[in-house]
């Protein structure tokens, strides 16, 4: 052998060392599990952005997941698990050298999604694994409130912000968002189940993230009359204080505030996974859209009417940042036939802000005001056929546009009703005047 055919060997078995190397340089450096309810994630944080295949087996059911070039450096035995889908997570024998074959041992055939997520600060590379049960006759059974007929009770659906893969603002202490408008959410659902005529459900109970657009759909499945999703605002800086109360914009915000808080709901999405894509290919999509577009509109009135009532409870205890409510395009508020607003119940970037909504007594004063804000709200505009409408005089103010035509399907009553309990000579009414409505 020459000295030239030497030298190219050696360099030969270099590069192919050095390809090997980065080939294999992919670790799987931690394991965490999200249990929903109805679904569960599972994210694989890896170095580098995988390369991946996966199918399903059955008798025992499994998920199996190939990473290719990558290498375990987890103690999978050692992993927190409380998910009602998944048995363990494992290793197994790989189909090539170099594979890194980890088994999802199910307890029953699931429907799963895999995708990966890029670098997102505090977090790296991400395979993603959501099981989804929803779909299920007994998940559905278990989520669905049947609120139909007379003397139902009134649903407020409560959307507690960020959660799992998602801890939304960090405080300077460290404390997430997600942890406090949690508590805020929990005391706040209490206070409406104790109410007679109400009734709570939450988008979620525990540390796990809920697509954007999932938030809505879980509302509407609930048949609710309100949707009230909880945060905590952040700023750039620390001295920015108060709560706000946000309601939905047709165009993007002009307040530097709303366009910071429409990029961390953009932030919510990349951290917590890709959304849904709401498709219509109904053959009368121009009239499904003009009934929409009225919805919208009968929705976005009474949000903002709402938002002035949590808003004037909300000053008495604590702090405002703005005394009016604000407005952006943000996708917890775009359900059309849902009223939904947005409430901001401090900045936790702020020190002095984020001890008091640590604290337990405020949180409690935070969600009595919000309480006490829909109360007062639904005791004067009471949806028909319920229990609240029974037992109120519903009373309404003529406000700028209404006819007496919209203001009866408002609430589900005839205008002759609404002429005869007013006794009105014609259908005329003027803004600021005070009608009675009837019970339908």
């Amino acid at each position: 052998m020459t000295v030239n055919k030497i030298f190219f060997y050696c360099a030969f078995l270099v590069v192919t060392s050095f390809s090997f190397a980065a080939q294999s340089a992919n670790d799987l450096d931690s394991v965490r599990i999200w249990a929903a309810p109805e679904s569960t994630r599972v994210v694989f944080d890896l170095s580098q952005a995988p390369e991946y295949d996966s199918f399903t087996l059955t008798g025992p059911d499994r998920l199996v997941v190939d990473i290719k070039n990558a290498s375990n450096k987890v103690k999978l035995d050692k992993l927190s698990n409380n998910s009602k889908l998944i048995k363990r997570i494992r290793v197994s024998s790989p189909p090539v050298k170099g594979t890194l074959r980890l088994v999802l041992d199910l307890t029953k055939p699931i429907k799963s999604n895999l995708f990966t997520l890029s670098p997102t600060p505090p977090y790296g590379n991400r395979l993603v694994v959501d099981l989804d049960d929803s779909f299920s006759e007994e998940a559905r059974a278990k989520t669905t409130i049947h609120s139909s007929g007379t003397n139902r009770d009134i649903i407020i659906a409560i959307d507690a912000g960020h959660g799992g893969e998602d801890p939304g603002s960090i405080g300077p202490s460290g404390m997430y968002e997600k942890r406090v408008v949690l508590d805020i959410s929990k005391r706040l659902a209490d206070k409406i189940n104790a109410t007679p005529g109400m009734q709570a459900v939450m988008t979620r109970t525990g540390d796990y993230f809920v697509d954007l657009n999932r938030r809505s759909e879980l509302a509407r499945r609930s048949k609710a009359d309100l949707l009230l999703s909880i945060h905590a605002d952040a700023f750039t800086s620390p001295q920015p204080r108060g709560a706000s109360v946000w309601v939905l914009s047709m165009r993007r915000a002009d307040s530097e505030l709303g366009r910071l808080l429409e990029q961390t709901e953009k932030h919510s999405e990349l951290l917590g996974g890709v959304g849904d894509i709401i498709q219509n290919s109904d053959v009368e999509k121009y009239l499904v859209q003009t009934l929409i577009d009225m919805q919208k509109n009968n929705s976005m009135v009474m949000s903002n009417d709402i938002a002035k009532d949590i808003l004037r409870d909300l000053g008495s205890v604590t702090h405002l940042h703005k005394k009016a409510p604000e407005a952006a395009s943000l996708a917890v508020l775009k359900a059309a036939d849902i009223p939904s607003i947005l409430i901001e119940t401090g900045f936790i970037s702020n020190p002095g802000e984020e001890k008091l909504l640590i604290n337990r007594n405020h949180q409690q004063k935070l969600a009595n005001a919000i309480h006490k804000g829909v109360i007062r709200y639904f005791e004067n505009n009471p949806p028909s056929g319920t229990l609240v409408a029974q037992r109120t005089n519903t009373k309404h103010k003529v406000k700028s546009g209404e006819s007496l035509s919209l203001i009866a399907r408002r609430y589900g009553v005839s205008v002759d009703g609404i002429k005869k309990a007013n006794n009105l000579k014609s259908d005329t009414v003027r803004i600021g005047q005070q009608l009675i409505i009837p019970r339908a």
